[in-house]
């Protein structure tokens, strides 16, 4: 391995950042996107049972808070409730919405990064393909004829940027794409526990 990333040249350096970037934040979505840090089962059900025994204390939201992001999205909801039991819809709806925007915001963190390392590698790897044709035919003094092994050899040698860059783009782009369905996922289940639990309080506030 070490040959062939002295043999590619520089252009190859830049790629093997985007590698180590790119597998960076794949291991950090990874740990961060587990369902128990994010949706819990069984929150909303346990949330919706805590709210029909009346106004949640201080104590309360801020443990639901830290929880979990479905979690700081129910308690952005039960804060604007508590603080008056018969607002409106629109004013507990938008107080979800406000706390889902900054869940949805913690859910996208380093998402845009891995799709552009995953639509740059392939642009860096044909770079330094292109680069390294330049610098053979170049070297080819003219009139001495050219020498087909030594051509082919520096052709391929020079096709190891853009293998690499593939190497780099194919798994980032399947992350990106992986990461981006279990964001959806996340999302459209954060809003059906806050549009349940606005039922309710909606409910509650009318008696």
């Amino acid at each position: 391995m070490l040959s062939i990333i002295q043999a590619a040249g520089w252009p190859i350096w830049p790629l093997i950042l985007c590698s180590v970037g790119a597998l960076a934040l794949v291991l950090e979505r990874l740990v961060y996107l587990r369902k128990v840090r994010v949706a819990p089962e069984g929150l909303t059900d346990e949330v919706l049972t805590v709210a029909k025994q009346g106004v949640p204390s201080t104590e309360v939201l801020k443990k639901l808070a830290d929880n979990s992001l479905l979690g700081s999205v129910l308690a952005g909801g039960l804060r604007a409730w508590s603080s008056d039991p018969r607002a409106p819809e629109s004013t507990l709806r938008q107080a979800f919405e406000t706390a889902g925007r900054s869940a949805a915001h913690q859910l996208d963190r380093y998402l845009n990064a891995i799709s552009t390392i995953a639509s740059a590698a392939p642009l860096l790897g044909l770079l330094g393909t292109v680069i390294g044709m330049i610098e053979i035919f170049g070297s080819q003094a003219p009139g001495n004829g050219t020498n087909p092994v030594q051509l082919a050899h520096g052709i391929s040698v020079a096709l190891y940027n853009t293998a690499f860059g593939l190497m780099v783009a194919i798994p980032s782009l399947m992350a990106h794409r992986y990461f981006r369905g279990r964001v959806n996922d996340y999302l459209h289940d954060m809003e059906q526990a806050s549009e349940r639990l606005l039922l309710q309080l909606m409910r509650q506030g009318n008696r």
